[in-house]
């Protein structure tokens, strides 16, 4: 069984789960790019290899979870009115593949929808009775009040600076969400490219592996067959994690653009409405304000539109969140994320694991069994290879950190191990002939020395990504990353997702009452006119 990733995350409003969205990858792992082995094995940077605390962006593995019991993620909060049910509470908790969900949570943006469409209905009626009115019953105006007058403008003056700290309000929060998706989208990147960089790496290392032989020894025929075994699979599945990756990073930012770009439209055409029709309603310009008022009449009905999808996406994006703080109490229980995001097969982690066990294993006891059969002896000239005048005090094993079963063994004070046996053995290296006899005493020639040293350092490797793939193993990766997003990037998501939808609720509202105030301060400027010029 190969590493695969789950697919078919939701198309629409990508933008809502995008600490998800990178997670959710193909099932199938055939179509990906070629890889292309290193030769050339080098030292690993210890701050590479920290130990267990450095996998921060540990993957969850979809192994079959010891506790059945079935977990409804954000229960209480999902508890709304659900729309296609009768009305009934929907109970079944955060599971955006659930349609009952969606209406659910759509409900809760009903009113900002309701509102869009009385206010298109009755204002649209408004409006035609008042054109059937002008045409039909014209008549010249009377009835100036300097009260109504004077209300009349400094309303008119509140909900057109109301407008302008609607659009300031909408604009930074627009910004500010943009800043923080894409602040989250790129820390989900990074975990992904970091998983599939150390696949990769753990699939270089054990290529390596084969091809290293020490004093013509190298590892035994059936662990290089596995090698290339665990091998395909392993690149297999780190280049479609690379791929997907990069794939799915590009058509949310797209997205992201295309939202942030819309909002800003939004913003600016709305601003500016409200500032034109200020201007032309105080010069006396009624054929123009009457224009706008019908642009602003179906400006107003769109923007109540985008305010109800905004909280929306403000629940939804709340609701993962307090779901990824209920998963991680609760990893191995059945959830809905269970079907959304990506998984690592079990078997072939604990394959790979062990594979990894074995190869480091054989090394290790390959460069044994030179140091003890060879490197530590005293042979005769007549003895053949073997013999190149060996001398001088007896180089130290290497440390196999694993026993025969592959279970964790402790090191003795007469081994060396990984991280500083190359260093040591420098000094036990002689000055060899041109025939590769040594000149000086020592037990090592130089090319013997850089043959083990190529095998510590591969077996170094290998044992340093053990708690990498021991992590794919318990599920820590998926619980560490929720962690990170909940702590470090939900507030965010939240706190601006909802500067949005409050920032183009004050520009709707601001708009909608402005455009009334159009009408009526237009009236009675009018009648301000006439009666002047009549008393004139």
């Amino acid at each position: 069984m190969s590493l695969y990733f789950r697919s078919n995350p939701p198309l629409f409003l990508p933008f809502l789960v995008i600490f998800l969205s990178l997670f959710l990858f193909t099932r199938q792992t055939s179509a990906s790019p070629p890889h292309s082995h290193f030769h050339t094995v080098v030292p690993i940077p210890e701050r590479e290899y920290g130990g267990v605390s450095l996998w921060k962006l540990k993957r969850y593995l979809a192994e079959e979870p010891t506790d059945n019991s079935t977990l409804i993620l954000a229960e209480k909060r999902t508890q709304r009115k659900d729309p296609i049910d009768n009305f009934h509470k929907y109970k079944g908790g955060w599971n955006i593949s659930n349609k009952h969900y969606w209406a659910s949570v759509g409900f809760t943006a009903a009113p900002f929808f309701i509102i869009a469409g009385i206010w298109f209905v009755v204002f649209g009626l408004s409006l035609c009775f008042m054109c059937l009115h002008y045409c039909c019953c014209r008549r010249e105006p009377y009835g100036y009040s300097r009260t109504c007058y004077a209300l009349s403008l400094i309303l008119l003056v509140f909900f057109t600076i109301s407008a302008i700290v609607g659009c300031i309000v909408l604009y930074t929060g627009q910004g500010k969400f943009h800043s923080s998706t894409l602040d989250t989208l790129n820390y989900v990147v990074k975990q992904a490219h970091i998983t599939s960089e150390s696949l990769q790496n753990v699939s270089d290392y054990l290529a390596a592996a084969k091809t290293i032989g020490v004093n013509s020894v190298t590892l035994a025929p059936d662990v290089q067959s596995n090698i290339d075994k665990i091998d395909r699979k392993i690149n297999s599945s780190a280049t479609t994690l690379s791929y997907q990756t990069k794939k799915n990073s590009k058509d949310i930012k797209d997205a992201l653009d295309s939202v942030g770009l819309a909002l800003i439209i939004v913003a600016a055409v709305m601003l500016f409405l409200a500032f034109l029709g200020f201007l032309f309603s105080v010069f006396g310009l009624q054929c123009l304000v009457y224009f706008l008022v019908i642009l602003g009449w179906i400006l107003v009905a769109g923007t109540f539109i985008l305010c109800g999808i905004f909280l929306l996406l403000h629940n939804v994006v709340a609701d993962t969140c307090v779901s990824m703080d209920e998963w991680v109490k609760n990893p191995t229980a059945h959830t809905a994320l269970d079907d959304i995001l990506p998984c690592v097969d079990n078997a072939t982690a604990q394959e790979t694991l062990k594979q990894t066990k074995t190869v480091t294993n054989q090394l290790v006891s390959v460069v044994d069994r030179i140091i003890i059969n060879v490197v530590n002896r005293n042979f005769l000239p007549q003895a053949g290879i073997v013999y190149y005048n060996q001398s001088g005090p007896l180089l130290p094993v290497l440390c196999n950190p694993f026993n025969s079963d592959l279970t964790n063994r402790q090191c003795v004070a007469s081994e060396v191990d990984f991280s500083n046996a190359t260093e040591l053995w420098k000094n036990y290296i002689c000055q060899p002939s041109s025939s590769g006899i040594c000149k000086t005493p020592g037990r090592l020639t130089p090319t013997l020395h850089n043959q083990m040293a190529s095998a510590v350092n591969v077996s170094y490797a290998l044992y340093r990504y053990g708690p990498f793939l021991v992590n794919l193993q318990d599920c820590t990766f998926v619980r560490d990353t929720f962690t990170d997003i909940s702590r470090d990037h939900c507030p965010g998501l939240q706190r601006h997702s909802k500067w949005i939808y409050i920032g183009l609720f004050m520009v709707s509202a601001a708009v909608m009452l402005s455009l009334i105030f159009w009408v009526i301060y237009a009236r009675e400027r009018r009648h301000r006119v006439y009666t002047k010029n009549l008393m004139d």
